[in-house]
Parts: structure tokens; C-alpha cells; sequence
């Protein structure tokens, strides 16, 4: 018997991380020491304070049964606190916060809510994957907004023509970026926001990487803005603040139509969050900032090690103070993808082409950060003794 994948998945391009696995893994079997910087995974481990409160929560046979869909409503709380806090936005943890399996989930599941088939989504590129592919599962089409260096990987709002805003239903933003690692102020967003409020504009702010910086003042939410509310939902994560990839826990927050919207999706297709572990997201929370602080001196430091190799090599880096991720030039003449393989099979490192997230990504390369200091120190090493 022969059975046919879907139209949707075969429109998709093979997903970039497991291509990047297969590579890497193939030169593995060679022998070669491969040291990976190729997809964000945290390497250090959780903090103990959530693994304890992780633990104690499992031994609870309350925590053992199906979650409420939405999230449990201390965890709800915890995040609105969290909100007013860090950002001094208010939000109503029953009707404008709900949990996530991660927020990539959220982020794939969300077109579904809102986009109907044909329906016309801004996706900047380069960029996450999952805004494309999230788009294509709802029957949607995507409308790519490039992010240059000469605007500081931020999409030019004013040269987007008008007949595509008129149809556009959905604009995707994610800042601090992935991949690469630029930050947005306040103004940028206030500009989202009177765009979106304009054209009747979705907005889907991805903010996964908010929190992984080493400056003292936290990077702008998108909600901060007046007015943003009646136009926009933000994704956040614990995987990258906390070291909690494994874990899948995170939360949408924002508008309430939008948040019910999603919502009314995941109720439909997963049975949400592990109660034990929203209980341990909470002590992530509510716990001391200082392991987050000591994460982002730690990626500043590997960052410093790294890029002095790359420019002792000649090669010209995007200077930022947020994320884990290294976002360079290929030197001239290659492409990105030749100078990956040649990172790859020459020196055994793995960095991700740049044209992976999408064709303004072409002659850039991007490193992550996640590998302890002796082995960032050893790609550097390799990496200052290429010429090009």
C-alpha cells in the first residue's frame, strides 16, 4: 500500500533543525569531534529550586490528572504578577493569560484560531520556522517582510504597500530575535501597534528570548505600549530563561479574544499543561533572579570568546546584547550553506546557514551559545584558524 502526506506538509521545506541533526550526526559517525552550535539548547541545567519544587509537586496525586485546559489559575496569577513586575502591565490571569506547552505550540497552533484559507499573514524573515509553518497548517499564505542590516534586522513598516496590509490578517514580530539577536525599543513597537490598529491587524509577538541578556534593564514588552492590548498577544517560554527546553511550559498572554481564540484551539487538540509542572514554572517565576543574571554573564562571556575568534578570522559579527545566538557575515564569495559545510567537515563545528530562516538569511551564519566555556573556547580556536 501507498499513502500520500497532505498537500500542506508537502509545501513544507524539510524543518531546519532536524536536517541540521541528520548533518551533524553523519559527520559524528566519521569519528570527527564535532562540537555543536548549531541549535539553541540550553547546556546548563535547570536551577535546583525548580527541580525540587518539580519533584514535589509529582509525589501530589492532585497533580497526576488531567490539567485544566487553560492553566491552573495559581499559575495564571504567577504570570500576571510576573507581568506587573517585570513590566508593569496588568493583565486579567482569567481572560488574557493561558498556558502552553511551550510556546512553540502556542505559536504553530495560533494561525488556526484566526487565519482562514487564503488568508494573508506578514512573517518576517529571516526567522523562526514555526510562523511559516504554522501559517501553511491553517490554509493561510505568508507575505515575508525582510530584516536587513541597515534597518538593524527590524522590518521597514513603511514599506510594506497597502493593498498587502489591506488584506493582511496577522503580523508576526519576535524581540529579542532569533536569529539574529537584535533587539527592538519601545518606539518600534508603538509603531506595531498604530500599524495594526490601522489596517484591523493581528499582531503575534513572539518573546521567548526576553530575558536571556546581560544588561540590567529588561527588554521591552510589546504590551507595555498603550493601546496594545486591543491588537496583540505575546508568546513567552521558560525554556531559555530557566534552562527548561525539556520541560514545555510557557504561556499566552494579551488581547482576550486572542487568547480565547487560542484557547478554543489547543482545548481541541491537547489537554494542556502538566499541573506538576506549571506548579515548578511558578517557582521559576517567583524565585530568585540571580541564576538568570549569572546565565546571561555566562553567554556574555562565551559570546566574547567566540566573536574575537570569528573576527581574528576576518569575519564581521552583528554586535547585541540579547540571546544566546552569533549572527555574522559569510565571508565573500560563499554562500551560507557552503560555509557551514565547510565549518562542518573542515573543523568539525556546527554553525546554522543563515538562508535556513529564510532568503534574506543568505550570506549570514548563525552560532548558539550552548556549549560550556572549554568547548566555546575550542571552536574558537578552530574557528581562528580558518583564512579566508
Amino acid at each position: 500500500m501507498t499513502f500520500e502526506l497532505s498537500e500542506r506538509l508537502k509545501a513544507l521545506p524539510p524543518y531546519l533543525f532536524k536536517e541540521l541533526d541528520r548533518i551533524r550526526d553523519e559527520v559524528k559517525a566519521r569519528g570527527v569531534d564535532v562540537i555543536d552550535l548549531g541549535v539553541g539548547d540550553p547546556d546548563r541545567p535547570t536551577p535546583d529550586y525548580v527541580i525540587k519544587s518539580l519533584q514535589k509537586a509529582a509525589e501530589d496525586a492532585d497533580n497526576h490528572k488531567y490539567p485544566v485546559y487553560s492553566g491552573m489559575n495559581a499559575f495564571l496569577d504567577v504570570v500576571a504578577k510576573w507581568y506587573k513586575n517585570r513590566h508593569g502591565v496588568t493583565l486579567n490571569p482569567k481572560t488574557e493569560i493561558c498556558s502552553l506547552i511551550g510556546s512553540k505550540e502556542g505559536i504553530a497552533q495560533f494561525p488556526m484560531a484566526f487565519i482562514n484559507p487564503g488568508d494573508l499573514a506578514l512573517i518576517p524573515e529571516p526567522s523562526y520556522p514555526v510562523y511559516r509553518s504554522g501559517t501553511l497548517f491553517a490554509g493561510g499564505q505568508s507575505y515575508f517582510l525582510p530584516l536587513l542590516e541597515k534597518n538593524k534586522f527590524l522590518p521597514d513598516l513603511n514599506t510594506i504597500p497597502t493593498d498587502i496590509l489591506g488584506k493582511a490578517k496577522l503580523l508576526w514580530i519576535n524581540y529579542p530575535n532569533n536569529p539574529t539577536g537584535a533587539p527592538a525599543s519601545s518606539e518600534f513597537y508603538a509603531s506595531v501597534v498604530e500599524l495594526a490598529k490601522k489596517w484591523n491587524i493581528i499582531v503575534a509577538s513572539d518573546a521567548a528570548y526576553s530575558e536571556v541578556t546581560w544588561l540590567s534593564t529588561p527588554h521591552p514588552s510589546i504590551l507595555e505600549i498603550p493601546g496594545a492590548k486591543e491588537v496583540a498577544i505575546e508568546f513567552h517560554s521558560l525554556s531559555k530563561t530557566f534552562n527548561m527546553t525539556g520541560w514545555r511550559v510557557g504561556w499566552a498572554a494579551g488581547n482576550e479574544t486572542l487568547v480565547k481564540g487560542l484557547g478554543l484551539v489547543k482545548s481541541n487538540v491537547d489537554s494542556g499543561v502538566s499541573q506538576a509542572i506549571q506548579i515548578a514554572g511558578m517557582s521559576a517565576l517567583e524565585g530568585p533572579r540571580e541564576p538568570v543574571i549569572e546565565m546571561g554573564r555566562i553567554y556574555q562571556r562565551r559570546r566574547e570568546i567566540l566573536v574575537k575568534a570569528l573576527k581574528s578570522a576576518n569575519l564581521s559579527v552583528f554586535e547585541t546584547s540579547h540571546t544566546f545566538y552569533v549572527w555574522l557575515k559569510v565571508p565573500v564569495g560563499l554562500k551560507s550553506a557552503d560555509f557551514a559545510s565547510k565549518l562542518l567537515n573542515e573543523i568539525g563545528v556546527v554553525a546554522t546557514p543563515g538562508n535556513g530562516f529564510g532568503p534574506s538569511g543568505e550570506g549570514f551564519a548563525r552560532f548558539a551559545l550552548v556549549q560550556d566555556d572549554k568547548r566555546i573556547k575550542e571552536a574558537a580556536d578552530r574557528l581562528a584558524s580558518l583564512k579566508f
